[in-house]
């Protein structure tokens, strides 16, 4: 997928033109609208906050972003999957389905939480950059985070990603459409990704036999049986060119066979 840019200047250090529309997307108000570099490093500059603040521990889902403990264990901080922290870390939605995972009953003992939501439709992964929408009555709480912000977090191609984000979800809709068309069963998802069942009920041995003509014409599917799921794969979201070079190969193969 490719978005128009100019990489030959930096953006307005503000980035006005690009918190006003995200803003308004997420119904908020500018100021709480925090720009990032990427998730990681949202992730390790509100763990550092949450470290100057004389916070001693986080806690994380069991199965959970390495980073989360990653940023922890830089600041000092204790690690638990139980019990009151001074911050406390969600994903919704998880990898690798893209589903929601509900909050514990013990939420109302933390300091400080964070929804993460980095696998929402948003774009490329080679392309790094992310931003946070903070709670009400939380002003100073941002104005100390984005002090301990770099200069210009995001170049020219992070800011064109986070514009993206309606583009990217129409294509979704759209390659779900046109799989379904073909007999796929697609699993519902949040992500930028989906689980999706080719071959409806064919036994699982089958779906490599499906998937290596694709390659042929430059189509890699995930074979989502590591994932536990025997018979699906793992999709990504692509632009209207690529979903069209999917659905002729697969095509194509189910003529021949």
């Amino acid at each position: 997928m490719h978005w128009a840019c100019d990489a030959r200047h930096y953006p307005d250090p503000a980035y006005t033109v690009l918190r006003h529309p995200l803003a308004q997307f997420h119904g908020v108000d500018g100021w709480r609208v925090v720009l990032a570099a990427s998730a990681s490093e949202f992730i390790h500059r509100i763990t550092a906050w949450v470290a100057q603040r004389g916070g001693e521990s986080v806690r994380m889902p069991k199965h959970a972003y390495g980073d989360y403990a990653q940023a922890a264990s830089a600041r000092g901080l204790a690690v638990d999957h139980a019990g009151p922290a001074a911050l406390q870390w969600h994903a919704d939605p998880s990898s690798p389905l893209g589903q929601s995972v509900p909050q514990d009953e013990h939420s109302s003992f933390i300091d400080t939480q964070v929804l993460d939501c980095a696998y929402e439709p948003l774009g490329l992964t080679g392309v790094r950059a992310a931003c946070a929408i903070a709670p009400l009555q939380a002003q100073a709480s941002v104005d100390a985070i984005n002090r301990l912000r770099a200069s210009w977090p995001l170049g020219a191609h992070g800011v064109a990603l986070l514009q993206s984000r309606v583009t990217l979800r129409h294509w979704k809709q759209r390659q779900i459409s046109v799989l379904q068309g073909r007999g796929w069963t697609c699993l519902p998802s949040e992500a930028n990704f989906f689980g999706a069942r080719p071959l409806g009920g064919a036994p699982a041995a089958d779906l490599g036999v499906a998937l290596a003509p694709l390659r042929s014409h430059g189509i890699k599917l995930r074979d989502a049986t590591s994932f536990g799921l025997p018979g699906h794969v793992r999709v990504s979201v692509q632009a209207p060119v690529a979903q069209a070079a999917l659905a002729r190969a697969w095509t194509q193969w189910k003529e021949a066979v």
